[in-house]
């Protein structure tokens, strides 16, 4: 049953490989809730109507900066069941400060035994863009079950280095114009509406 469990439980990173996360860049993210769920609002007439839950995640996303002062957000819209969004980190330091997070880790213990060690070589690096949405989803989870016990994430995020301007451009501009529009309708023909 243990290989199992392993077996099961490995997945291939949706990470580029040996990029460092941690050091200034820029991302456009997809962030999805679990099996697409519609739990953010409706899209009436082209518009985004936000639900209670929908709230809560703009909210969200609009305090990553005040708990990861190294961040900048650009654009970003807010769909029935994800969001894209453009995190920006500007990082210029080799001694980051690292901010409070929406949801805090237990400290670290030096006499941590080596499967916990072993662990933390896997767990995404301080500052990162892994552990800014993993704060993000965890504020955004925790408040939603205030609401709606069921609310939960797909696991992992997806995400594309942004390295031109051109590409900054062509991702700022998804949530104005004809790229919005593209978007509405990309999600109403793979939701089936």
């Amino acid at each position: 049953m243990y290989s199992f469990y392993r077996r099961r439980r490995h997945y291939n990173s949706l990470r580029y490989p040996g990029r460092d996360y941690s050091l200034p860049g820029k991302y456009f993210v997809t962030i999805c809730t679990a099996d697409k769920r519609r739990r953010f609002g409706t899209i009436v007439n082209g518009e985004m109507k936000l639900s209670e839950i929908g709230r809560i995640a703009c909210k969200f996303w609009y305090e990553i900066p005040q708990h990861f002062p190294y961040i900048t957000l650009d654009e970003y819209i807010l769909m029935p069941n994800h969001i894209h969004g453009i995190i920006i980190i500007n990082r210029h330091d080799e001694n980051p400060v690292v901010g409070s997070l929406h949801a805090t880790t237990l400290p670290f213990h030096h006499d941590v035994p080596m499967k916990n060690k072993s662990m933390s070589s896997k767990s995404p690096k301080s500052g990162s863009l892994s552990v800014v949405i993993r704060s993000f989803k965890s504020a955004v989870t925790k408040n939603a079950h205030l609401i709606n016990n069921d609310f939960s994430w797909q696991s992992g995020f997806y995400d594309n280095i942004i390295c031109t301007t051109g590409q900054l451009s062509r991702s700022s501009n998804f949530s104005g114009g004809q790229s919005r529009d593209l978007l509405l309708t990309i999600y109403f023909h793979r939701s089936g509406l």
